[in-house]
Protein backbone atom coordinates (compact mmCIF):
# COMPACT_ATOMS: atom_id res chain seq x y z
CA UNK A 1 0.00 0.00 0.00
CA UNK A 2 3.03 2.23 0.19
CA UNK A 3 6.06 3.12 -1.84
CA UNK A 4 8.62 5.79 -2.51
CA UNK A 5 7.41 9.14 -3.86
CA UNK A 6 3.76 8.18 -4.18
CA UNK A 7 1.57 11.19 -3.47
CA UNK A 8 -1.58 9.20 -4.18
CA UNK A 9 -1.04 6.78 -1.31
CA UNK A 10 -4.00 6.72 1.07
CA UNK A 11 -5.00 3.99 3.47
CA UNK A 12 -8.70 4.91 3.50
CA UNK A 13 -10.73 1.79 2.79
CA UNK A 14 -13.52 2.79 0.45
CA UNK A 15 -15.37 -0.52 0.19
CA UNK A 16 -15.55 -3.93 1.80
CA UNK A 17 -16.99 -6.54 -0.53
CA UNK A 18 -17.97 -10.17 -0.07
CA UNK A 19 -16.26 -12.37 -2.64
CA UNK A 20 -16.39 -16.12 -3.16
CA UNK A 21 -13.25 -16.68 -5.16
CA UNK A 22 -11.60 -19.36 -7.19
CA UNK A 23 -9.53 -20.46 -4.22
CA UNK A 24 -12.46 -21.72 -2.12
CA UNK A 25 -11.47 -25.34 -2.58
CA UNK A 26 -7.91 -24.66 -1.43
CA UNK A 27 -8.97 -22.92 1.77
CA UNK A 28 -11.84 -25.28 2.57
CA UNK A 29 -9.51 -28.25 2.68
CA UNK A 30 -6.83 -26.51 4.68
CA UNK A 31 -8.83 -24.85 7.51
CA UNK A 32 -10.95 -25.86 10.43
CA UNK A 33 -12.41 -23.64 13.17
CA UNK A 34 -10.98 -23.73 16.70
CA UNK A 35 -11.98 -21.61 19.66
CA UNK A 36 -8.96 -21.82 21.94
CA UNK A 37 -7.39 -18.76 23.54
CA UNK A 38 -3.70 -19.11 24.28
CA UNK A 39 -2.80 -17.37 27.56
CA UNK A 40 0.73 -17.19 28.95
CA UNK A 41 0.65 -14.93 31.97
CA UNK A 42 4.21 -14.59 33.22
CA UNK A 43 3.60 -11.66 35.55
CA UNK A 44 2.28 -12.35 39.06
CA UNK A 45 2.23 -8.66 40.02
CA UNK A 46 -1.53 -8.38 39.53
CA UNK A 47 -4.46 -10.53 38.59
CA UNK A 48 -6.21 -7.95 36.42
CA UNK A 49 -5.86 -7.96 32.68
CA UNK A 50 -3.17 -5.83 31.02
CA UNK A 51 -4.20 -2.38 29.85
CA UNK A 52 -1.78 -1.49 27.03
CA UNK A 53 0.47 -3.04 24.43
CA UNK A 54 3.21 -0.91 22.88
CA UNK A 55 5.13 -1.37 19.63
CA UNK A 56 8.11 0.32 18.06
CA UNK A 57 7.50 1.79 14.59
CA UNK A 58 9.78 2.10 11.61
CA UNK A 59 9.47 4.35 8.58
CA UNK A 60 9.13 8.00 7.59
CA UNK A 61 7.05 10.30 5.40
CA UNK A 62 9.81 10.85 2.87
CA UNK A 63 11.40 9.08 1.12
CA UNK A 64 9.88 5.81 2.36
CA UNK A 65 6.27 6.98 2.45
CA UNK A 66 4.82 4.91 5.32
CA UNK A 67 5.23 3.76 8.92
CA UNK A 68 5.22 0.07 9.75
CA UNK A 69 5.19 -2.22 12.77
CA UNK A 70 6.58 -5.71 13.23
CA UNK A 71 4.02 -8.05 14.80
CA UNK A 72 4.18 -11.71 15.69
CA UNK A 73 1.47 -14.05 14.41
CA UNK A 74 1.05 -17.76 15.10
CA UNK A 75 2.43 -20.28 17.58
CA UNK A 76 5.38 -20.30 17.42
CA UNK A 77 5.18 -16.68 16.32
CA UNK A 78 6.44 -15.52 12.96
CA UNK A 79 7.03 -11.79 12.49
CA UNK A 80 5.40 -9.70 9.78
CA UNK A 81 6.00 -6.05 8.89
CA UNK A 82 2.65 -4.32 8.45
CA UNK A 83 1.72 -0.82 7.27
CA UNK A 84 -0.20 0.89 10.12
CA UNK A 85 -3.53 2.22 8.88
CA UNK A 86 -6.16 4.06 10.93
CA UNK A 87 -8.11 4.54 7.70
CA UNK A 88 -9.24 0.89 7.49
CA UNK A 89 -10.39 -1.84 9.86
CA UNK A 90 -9.17 -5.15 8.48
CA UNK A 91 -5.66 -6.42 9.14
CA UNK A 92 -4.32 -8.65 6.40
CA UNK A 93 -1.05 -10.34 5.46
CA UNK A 94 0.12 -11.86 2.21
CA UNK A 95 -0.88 -15.50 2.16
CA UNK A 96 1.16 -18.58 1.27
CA UNK A 97 -1.45 -19.80 -1.19
CA UNK A 98 -2.02 -19.69 -4.96
CA UNK A 99 -1.41 -15.98 -5.12
CA UNK A 100 -1.72 -12.98 -7.42
CA UNK A 101 0.18 -9.85 -6.48
CA UNK A 102 2.01 -11.52 -3.60
CA UNK A 103 5.55 -10.30 -4.12
CA UNK A 104 7.32 -11.70 -1.05
CA UNK A 105 9.37 -14.92 -0.95
CA UNK A 106 7.40 -17.77 0.56
CA UNK A 107 9.35 -17.67 3.83
CA UNK A 108 7.91 -14.18 4.43
CA UNK A 109 4.30 -15.15 3.71
CA UNK A 110 1.69 -16.28 6.22
CA UNK A 111 1.01 -20.02 6.02
CA UNK A 112 -2.60 -20.89 6.95
CA UNK A 113 -3.43 -24.06 8.83
CA UNK A 114 -6.68 -25.21 10.40
CA UNK A 115 -7.90 -21.69 11.17
CA UNK A 116 -10.65 -20.70 8.79
CA UNK A 117 -13.23 -18.13 9.90
CA UNK A 118 -16.69 -19.36 8.95
CA UNK A 119 -19.55 -17.27 7.60
CA UNK A 120 -21.49 -17.77 10.83
CA UNK A 121 -18.75 -16.11 12.89
CA UNK A 122 -19.90 -12.70 14.27
CA UNK A 123 -16.74 -11.06 12.93
CA UNK A 124 -17.53 -12.25 9.42
CA UNK A 125 -21.06 -10.90 9.76
CA UNK A 126 -19.70 -7.59 11.10
CA UNK A 127 -17.21 -7.27 8.25
CA UNK A 128 -19.87 -7.59 5.55
CA UNK A 129 -22.59 -5.62 7.35
CA UNK A 130 -24.69 -3.85 6.24
CA UNK A 131 -24.29 -5.49 2.83
CA UNK A 132 -25.95 -8.78 2.04
CA UNK A 133 -24.24 -11.88 3.35
CA UNK A 134 -24.40 -14.39 0.49
CA UNK A 135 -23.25 -17.56 2.21
CA UNK A 136 -24.66 -20.81 0.91
CA UNK A 137 -24.26 -22.36 4.37
CA UNK A 138 -23.12 -20.97 7.75
CA UNK A 139 -20.01 -23.13 7.54
CA UNK A 140 -18.75 -21.57 4.30
CA UNK A 141 -15.43 -19.78 4.53
CA UNK A 142 -15.54 -16.02 5.09
CA UNK A 143 -14.03 -14.34 2.05
CA UNK A 144 -13.19 -10.64 1.97
CA UNK A 145 -12.19 -7.86 -0.38
CA UNK A 146 -11.04 -4.37 0.62
CA UNK A 147 -10.35 -1.51 -1.78
CA UNK A 148 -8.32 1.54 -0.82
CA UNK A 149 -8.51 5.13 -1.96
CA UNK A 150 -5.17 4.84 -3.77
CA UNK A 151 -6.65 2.09 -6.01
CA UNK A 152 -4.86 -0.67 -4.13
CA UNK A 153 -6.83 -3.68 -2.89
CA UNK A 154 -6.60 -7.03 -1.14
CA UNK A 155 -8.74 -10.11 -1.65
CA UNK A 156 -8.59 -13.26 0.43
CA UNK A 157 -10.14 -15.20 3.27
CA UNK A 158 -10.49 -14.44 6.98
CA UNK A 159 -8.52 -16.61 9.38
CA UNK A 160 -7.83 -16.63 13.12
CA UNK A 161 -4.46 -17.09 14.74
CA UNK A 162 -2.50 -16.22 17.86
CA UNK A 163 -1.10 -12.71 18.33
CA UNK A 164 1.43 -12.97 21.17
CA UNK A 165 1.48 -9.62 22.97
CA UNK A 166 3.42 -8.28 25.93
CA UNK A 167 1.63 -5.67 27.99
CA UNK A 168 2.86 -2.78 30.08
CA UNK A 169 2.22 -4.59 33.36
CA UNK A 170 4.52 -7.43 32.28
CA UNK A 171 1.81 -9.97 31.46
CA UNK A 172 1.77 -11.83 28.15
CA UNK A 173 -1.25 -13.06 26.24
CA UNK A 174 -1.70 -14.76 22.89
CA UNK A 175 -5.32 -14.12 21.88
CA UNK A 176 -6.67 -15.59 18.68
CA UNK A 177 -7.65 -12.69 16.47
CA UNK A 178 -9.27 -12.58 13.05
CA UNK A 179 -7.41 -11.12 10.06
CA UNK A 180 -7.17 -11.50 6.33
CA UNK A 181 -5.01 -14.02 4.51
CA UNK A 182 -4.67 -12.18 1.21
CA UNK A 183 -4.06 -14.10 -2.01
CA UNK A 184 -4.82 -11.37 -4.55
CA UNK A 185 -3.24 -7.97 -3.97
CA UNK A 186 -3.19 -4.94 -6.23
CA UNK A 187 -0.71 -2.20 -5.43
CA UNK A 188 -0.92 1.44 -6.44
CA UNK A 189 2.01 3.11 -8.18
CA UNK A 190 4.98 1.52 -9.88
CA UNK A 191 6.98 0.50 -6.83
CA UNK A 192 6.57 -2.73 -4.87
CA UNK A 193 5.62 -2.28 -1.20
CA UNK A 194 8.17 -3.61 1.27
CA UNK A 195 5.59 -4.49 3.93
CA UNK A 196 3.78 -7.82 4.07
CA UNK A 197 0.34 -6.36 4.64
CA UNK A 198 -1.73 -3.82 6.56
CA UNK A 199 -2.49 -3.45 10.27
CA UNK A 200 -6.06 -2.11 10.30
CA UNK A 201 -6.56 0.24 13.25
CA UNK A 202 -10.02 1.61 12.47
CA UNK A 203 -13.01 1.63 14.82
CA UNK A 204 -14.88 -1.27 13.20
CA UNK A 205 -15.47 -4.60 14.93
CA UNK A 206 -12.92 -6.41 12.75
CA UNK A 207 -10.01 -4.13 13.72
CA UNK A 208 -7.34 -5.53 16.04
CA UNK A 209 -7.98 -2.94 18.75
CA UNK A 210 -11.73 -3.68 18.74
CA UNK A 211 -11.09 -7.41 19.04
CA UNK A 212 -8.65 -6.90 21.93
CA UNK A 213 -11.18 -4.69 23.67
CA UNK A 214 -13.96 -7.25 23.21
CA UNK A 215 -11.72 -9.87 24.85
CA UNK A 216 -11.11 -7.54 27.79
CA UNK A 217 -7.38 -7.24 27.16
CA UNK A 218 -7.22 -3.50 26.47
CA UNK A 219 -9.48 -0.46 26.51
CA UNK A 220 -10.87 0.42 23.09
CA UNK A 221 -8.21 3.07 22.50
CA UNK A 222 -5.44 3.16 19.91
CA UNK A 223 -2.77 5.77 19.39
CA UNK A 224 0.49 6.52 17.64
CA UNK A 225 3.38 8.92 17.75
CA UNK A 226 5.21 9.40 14.43
CA UNK A 227 8.67 10.90 14.71
CA UNK A 228 9.83 13.46 12.17
CA UNK A 229 13.25 11.80 12.48
CA UNK A 230 11.73 8.45 11.50
CA UNK A 231 10.19 5.72 13.62
CA UNK A 232 8.00 6.28 16.65
CA UNK A 233 5.58 4.08 18.57
CA UNK A 234 2.09 2.60 18.42
CA UNK A 235 -0.08 1.59 21.36
CA UNK A 236 -3.32 -0.26 22.14
CA UNK A 237 -5.08 0.76 25.36
CA UNK A 238 -4.98 3.96 27.39
CA UNK A 239 -1.81 3.68 29.49
CA UNK A 240 0.14 6.09 27.28
CA UNK A 241 -2.58 8.73 26.98
CA UNK A 242 -1.24 11.95 28.56
CA UNK A 243 -3.16 13.06 31.64
CA UNK A 244 -3.11 16.69 30.47
CA UNK A 245 -2.31 18.86 27.48
CA UNK A 246 -4.41 16.89 24.97
CA UNK A 247 -6.69 18.70 22.52
CA UNK A 248 -9.88 16.65 22.13
CA UNK A 249 -12.52 16.88 19.42
CA UNK A 250 -15.61 14.66 19.08
CA UNK A 251 -15.49 11.86 16.52
CA UNK A 252 -18.15 12.29 13.84
CA UNK A 253 -21.04 9.91 14.42
CA UNK A 254 -21.98 9.59 10.75
CA UNK A 255 -18.57 8.35 9.55
CA UNK A 256 -16.93 4.93 9.47
CA UNK A 257 -13.53 6.64 9.79
CA UNK A 258 -11.75 8.65 12.45
CA UNK A 259 -13.44 11.78 11.23
CA UNK A 260 -14.01 15.10 12.96
CA UNK A 261 -14.94 18.65 12.16
CA UNK A 262 -16.04 21.02 10.90
CA UNK A 263 -12.81 23.03 10.97
CA UNK A 264 -11.60 26.35 9.61
CA UNK A 265 -8.19 26.78 7.98
CA UNK A 266 -5.97 29.46 9.52
CA UNK A 267 -2.87 30.93 7.85
CA UNK A 268 -0.33 32.51 10.19
CA UNK A 269 -3.03 32.61 12.86
CA UNK A 270 -5.53 34.45 10.66
CA UNK A 271 -8.80 33.15 9.13
CA UNK A 272 -8.62 32.24 5.45
CA UNK A 273 -12.34 32.01 4.75
CA UNK A 274 -11.97 28.25 4.18
CA UNK A 275 -14.51 26.73 6.55
CA UNK A 276 -16.55 23.60 7.08
CA UNK A 277 -13.68 21.14 6.55
CA UNK A 278 -14.52 17.66 7.78
CA UNK A 279 -11.28 15.79 8.41
CA UNK A 280 -10.28 12.13 8.36
CA UNK A 281 -7.20 11.18 10.42
CA UNK A 282 -5.43 8.49 8.39
CA UNK A 283 -2.06 7.02 9.34
CA UNK A 284 -2.19 5.04 6.09
CA UNK A 285 -1.74 8.24 4.06
CA UNK A 286 1.74 9.70 3.63
CA UNK A 287 0.53 13.22 2.92
CA UNK A 288 -2.37 15.47 3.81
CA UNK A 289 -5.14 16.06 1.25
CA UNK A 290 -7.53 19.01 1.00
CA UNK A 291 -10.52 19.25 -1.31
CA UNK A 292 -9.91 21.37 -4.39
CA UNK A 293 -11.40 24.58 -2.94
CA UNK A 294 -9.32 24.44 0.24
CA UNK A 295 -6.21 23.34 -1.64
CA UNK A 296 -6.36 26.12 -4.22
CA UNK A 297 -6.96 28.71 -1.50
CA UNK A 298 -3.94 27.44 0.44
CA UNK A 299 -1.66 27.42 -2.60
CA UNK A 300 -2.69 30.98 -3.42
CA UNK A 301 -1.90 32.12 0.13
CA UNK A 302 1.48 30.41 0.06
CA UNK A 303 2.45 31.83 -3.32
CA UNK A 304 1.40 35.35 -2.34
CA UNK A 305 3.36 35.10 0.88
CA UNK A 306 6.46 33.81 -0.95
CA UNK A 307 6.32 36.65 -3.47
CA UNK A 308 9.59 38.58 -3.24
CA UNK A 309 11.32 35.87 -1.23
CA UNK A 310 14.35 33.98 -2.51
CA UNK A 311 12.41 30.92 -3.62
CA UNK A 312 11.51 29.95 -7.18
CA UNK A 313 9.24 27.25 -8.59
CA UNK A 314 11.14 24.01 -9.19
CA UNK A 315 8.91 22.68 -11.95
CA UNK A 316 11.55 20.13 -12.96
CA UNK A 317 11.22 18.40 -9.57
CA UNK A 318 8.40 15.86 -9.86
CA UNK A 319 8.66 14.56 -6.29
CA UNK A 320 5.40 16.32 -5.40
CA UNK A 321 3.11 18.60 -7.44
CA UNK A 322 4.58 21.85 -6.03
CA UNK A 323 8.24 22.33 -5.15
CA UNK A 324 10.45 25.40 -4.69
CA UNK A 325 14.21 25.82 -4.96
CA UNK A 326 16.43 28.21 -3.08
CA UNK A 327 19.76 29.78 -3.90
CA UNK A 328 21.35 26.53 -2.75
CA UNK A 329 20.09 23.06 -1.99
CA UNK A 330 18.16 22.57 1.22
CA UNK A 331 19.37 19.75 3.45
CA UNK A 332 16.30 19.61 5.69
CA UNK A 333 12.97 21.33 6.28
CA UNK A 334 14.70 23.21 9.09
CA UNK A 335 16.74 25.07 6.47
CA UNK A 336 13.60 26.17 4.59
CA UNK A 337 10.95 26.63 7.28
CA UNK A 338 11.62 30.34 7.84
CA UNK A 339 10.23 31.07 4.38
CA UNK A 340 6.83 29.63 5.37
CA UNK A 341 4.03 30.55 7.76
CA UNK A 342 2.38 28.13 10.19
CA UNK A 343 -1.08 26.78 9.47
CA UNK A 344 -3.80 25.61 11.83
CA UNK A 345 -7.18 23.92 11.72
CA UNK A 346 -9.60 25.47 14.19
CA UNK A 347 -12.51 23.23 15.16
CA UNK A 348 -15.72 25.23 15.24
CA UNK A 349 -17.84 22.75 17.23
CA UNK A 350 -15.57 22.82 20.30
CA UNK A 351 -14.08 25.81 22.06
CA UNK A 352 -10.37 26.64 21.76
CA UNK A 353 -9.38 23.44 19.96
CA UNK A 354 -6.86 23.76 17.14
CA UNK A 355 -4.58 21.40 15.27
CA UNK A 356 -1.36 23.36 14.81
CA UNK A 357 0.45 22.68 11.53
CA UNK A 358 3.99 24.05 11.57
CA UNK A 359 6.03 24.20 8.33
CA UNK A 360 7.69 20.93 9.41
CA UNK A 361 4.20 19.36 9.36
CA UNK A 362 3.39 20.26 5.75
CA UNK A 363 6.76 20.41 3.92
CA UNK A 364 9.38 17.90 2.81
CA UNK A 365 12.82 18.36 1.27
CA UNK A 366 13.22 16.21 -1.83
CA UNK A 367 16.31 14.29 -2.96
CA UNK A 368 16.94 17.21 -5.30
CA UNK A 369 17.35 19.63 -2.39
CA UNK A 370 14.09 21.46 -3.05
CA UNK A 371 11.31 22.13 -0.56
CA UNK A 372 7.93 20.64 -1.55
CA UNK A 373 4.37 21.09 -0.36
CA UNK A 374 3.12 17.96 1.42
CA UNK A 375 -0.52 19.03 1.26
CA UNK A 376 -2.06 17.76 -1.96
CA UNK A 377 -5.27 18.21 -3.97
CA UNK A 378 -7.44 15.26 -3.00
CA UNK A 379 -9.96 16.01 -5.72
CA UNK A 380 -7.29 15.24 -8.33
CA UNK A 381 -6.65 11.73 -6.98
CA UNK A 382 -10.23 10.60 -6.61
CA UNK A 383 -10.90 11.63 -3.01
CA UNK A 384 -13.69 14.01 -3.97
CA UNK A 385 -14.54 16.37 -1.13
CA UNK A 386 -12.71 14.34 1.53
CA UNK A 387 -9.99 16.05 3.58
CA UNK A 388 -7.35 13.68 4.97
CA UNK A 389 -4.88 14.42 7.74
CA UNK A 390 -1.93 12.25 6.77
CA UNK A 391 1.33 11.25 8.41
CA UNK A 392 3.14 14.48 7.53
CA UNK A 393 0.71 16.59 9.58
CA UNK A 394 0.76 14.15 12.51
CA UNK A 395 4.54 14.20 12.92
CA UNK A 396 5.88 14.75 16.44
CA UNK A 397 2.41 14.57 17.95
CA UNK A 398 0.78 11.83 19.96
CA UNK A 399 -2.55 10.96 18.29
CA UNK A 400 -5.22 9.20 20.34
CA UNK A 401 -8.32 7.54 18.88
CA UNK A 402 -10.59 6.98 21.88
CA UNK A 403 -13.39 4.74 20.66
CA UNK A 404 -14.92 4.40 24.11
CA UNK A 405 -15.53 8.13 24.46
CA UNK A 406 -15.97 8.75 20.71
CA UNK A 407 -13.25 11.38 20.48
CA UNK A 408 -9.92 12.08 18.79
CA UNK A 409 -7.06 13.80 20.59
CA UNK A 410 -3.54 15.07 19.97
CA UNK A 411 -0.69 16.73 21.80
CA UNK A 412 2.93 17.69 20.99
CA UNK A 413 5.26 14.85 21.93
CA UNK A 414 8.77 13.50 21.66
CA UNK A 415 8.03 10.45 19.55
CA UNK A 416 11.60 9.17 19.93
CA UNK A 417 10.84 7.87 23.43
CA UNK A 418 7.91 6.34 25.25
CA UNK A 419 6.27 8.46 27.93
CA UNK A 420 5.83 6.90 31.36
CA UNK A 421 6.50 3.34 30.16
CA UNK A 422 10.29 4.00 30.02
CA UNK A 423 10.75 3.79 33.77
CA UNK A 424 7.86 1.50 34.68
CA UNK A 425 8.49 -1.10 31.99
CA UNK A 426 12.16 -0.84 31.08
CA UNK A 427 13.78 0.01 34.41
CA UNK A 428 17.19 -1.54 34.87
CA UNK A 429 17.49 -2.93 31.34
CA UNK A 430 20.50 -1.78 29.33
CA UNK A 431 20.34 -0.80 25.68
CA UNK A 432 22.60 -3.73 24.74
CA UNK A 433 20.33 -6.18 26.54
CA UNK A 434 17.22 -4.68 24.96
CA UNK A 435 18.65 -5.03 21.46
CA UNK A 436 19.74 -8.61 22.15
CA UNK A 437 16.28 -9.54 23.42
CA UNK A 438 14.74 -8.28 20.21
CA UNK A 439 11.09 -8.26 21.22
CA UNK A 440 11.76 -5.96 24.19
CA UNK A 441 13.20 -3.43 21.79
CA UNK A 442 9.60 -2.70 20.82
CA UNK A 443 8.90 -1.38 24.29
CA UNK A 444 12.16 0.36 25.18
CA UNK A 445 13.25 2.50 22.20
CA UNK A 446 14.26 5.32 24.55
CA UNK A 447 17.53 3.62 25.47
CA UNK A 448 19.12 4.49 22.14
CA UNK A 449 18.61 8.20 22.75
CA UNK A 450 19.45 7.97 26.46
CA UNK A 451 22.85 6.40 25.84
CA UNK A 452 23.92 8.85 23.15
Amino acid sequence: MAGTDKPKRSGIALTALFFLGLFATFFSCCFSETNQLLINKKSTQSDHLASSAVFLLQGNVYPLGYYSVSVGIGHPAKRFDLDIDTGSDLTWVQCDAPCTGCTKPREHLYKPKNNLVRCEDPLCVAFHSPASHPCNTPTDQCDYEVEYADQGSSLGVLVKDYFPLKFTNGSQFGPRLAFGCGYDQKHSGLSTPSTTGVLGLGAGKTSIVSQLSLLGLTRNVVGHCLSGQGGGFLFFGNDLVPSSGVMWTPKSQNSNHYSSGPAELLFSGKPTGVKGLNLIFDSGSSYTYFNSVAYEALVKLLRNDLNGKALKDATEDKTLPICWKGSKCFKSVRDAKNYFKPLALSFTNVKNVQLQISPEAYLIVSHHGNVCLGILNGSEVGLGSMNIIGDITMLDKILIYDNENQRIGWAPANCNRLPKVDREYCEGVSQHYVVKLGILEEYCPAFASDDQ
